[in-house]
C-alpha cells in the first residue's frame, strides 16, 4: 500500500499533464528511483518532499492535503472550514530542529521550542 502522499503526487501529475520524468528531477532522484516511490518500494524523503513542493510551486503541506487545501487556496475560497492534516513522524534528535524548520519555518521556530 502507497502513502497518501504518493497518492496524492499521483493525482497531481495527472491534474497538471505532468511526466514521471519531470517529477523526479522535481524530487532530485531518478526516473527509475522515482518509479519506486510510486509503487511504494521506496519511501519519499522530507528532502525529496521539499524539492517536489517547491517545483510545483506549493508548499509542502500542500502535497499532503490536495487537492482539498490547494484547489480552494487557488479559488480563493474562504478557509473557516479548513481541510486539516496531521503528521506524525518519528526522528532521532538531532533531525527534530531541521524538520521544524522545514514544515514552520525559521521565525517559529523559537516558539516552537519553548
Amino acid at each position: 500500500m502507497t502513502h497518501p502522499i504518493v497518492e496524492n503526487i499521483r493525482k497531481i501529475i495527472c491534474d497538471r499533464k505532468l511526466s514521471q520524468k519531470t517529477m523526479a528531477e522535481y524530487a532530485g532522484t531518478s526516473a527509475s528511483q522515482f518509479s519506486k516511490i510510486l509503487s511504494g518500494e521506496v519511501q519519499l524523503s522530507l528532502w525529496q518532499i521539499s524539492n517536489i513542493a517547491t517545483n510545483l510551486g506549493l508548499r509542502e503541506i500542500d502535497l499532503f492535503t490536495y487537492p482539498d487545501v490547494y484547489v480552494r487556496r487557488k479559488n480563493g475560497d474562504n478557509f473557516s472550514d479548513e481541510v486539516r492534516a496531521s503528521l506524525t513522524i518519528e526522528l532521532s534528535q538531532s533531525k527534530k530542529e531541521q524538520v521544524l524548520k522545514l514544515v514552520f519555518g525559521e521565525n517559529n521556530l523559537e516558539i516552537l521550542n519553548k
